[in-house]
């Protein structure tokens, strides 16, 4: 194939360009900030987690408190009716069997207030756990939306930039001969599209052609369109390539 070799420097350029877009392509659907979101999705799954058992735990000790609360409150109004009625017992007998439920009353409702301590002070540790995972949570959930949000932007941008880019490849591909951009992207498609030859070194796959490739090169006309035999790609060719 003959090309001129304008056409094929362009070449170049329009590789340069066909990184940059792939670059483009994969941030405007791959962001950075990828794998931290999906870290902190886990995180914030394995924390609600938590935070049910922690809710739990909380109604758990809630209900026991209503439990005590009414216990006291039943003890209470019966100690409260039976001195209603000592106060009006004329019978000695039934007055002293009064006074004795009162006075047993009187102990169990002590006790149970001092089982509501208890269970109160319950009560305050399992908030105050619910409260710090529920901070946790609204940690994570901030983190992952300023990152998300981010992540939104980065994207706009890269896709923003995908199209400029690809602007400027069509305008550069209208000034390349038909057969050799499509012969580039042929061997693009495969690997190596283009490489400049810069000292005897292709630039596309960084390998140091043989004596005789070189040779071979050096005979071939400037509007040849010559193969780096180690990649494949079309090999340009100027004044840097030491032939």
């Amino acid at each position: 194939m003959k090309a001129t070799p304008e056409n094929q420097r362009t070449l170049l350029d329009i590789a340069d360009l066909d990184r940059k877009i792939g670059q483009a392509e994969r941030a405007s659907k791959t962001p950075a900030q990828g794998a931290r979101i999906n870290e902190l999705a886990a995180v914030r799954k394995q924390q609600l987690g938590e935070l049910t058992a922690l809710t739990g735990i909380l109604d758990d000790a809630r209900a026991d408190l209503r439990r005590l609360e009414s216990d006291v409150a039943l003890a209470a109004q019966r100690r409260d009716r039976d001195a209603e009625r000592l106060a009006t017992a004329t019978d000695p007998k039934q007055a002293q069997a009064l006074e004795n439920e009162i006075e047993s009353l009187g102990r169990r409702i002590s006790s149970l207030e001092d089982d509501e301590l208890d269970v109160m002070g319950r009560v305050e540790e399992a908030q105050a756990a619910v409260d710090a995972q529920q901070a946790l949570i609204d940690q994570t959930q901030s983190e992952g939306a300023q990152l998300t949000a981010a992540a939104k932007a980065e994207m706009a941008a890269a896709a923003t930039e995908g199209e400029h880019l690809s602007r400027d490849r069509a305008a550069l591909a209208a000034s390349v001969a038909p057969e050799l951009l499509a012969d580039y992207e042929r061997r693009a498609s495969r690997g190596v599209g283009v490489g400049l030859l810069r000292r005897g070194i292709c630039e596309g796959c960084q390998m140091m052609l043989a004596g005789t490739d070189l040779n071979e090169v050096r005979r071939a006309a400037s509007d040849d369109v010559v193969s780096c035999p180690e990649c494949g790609g079309i090999l340009v060719r100027t004044d840097e390539s030491g032939l």
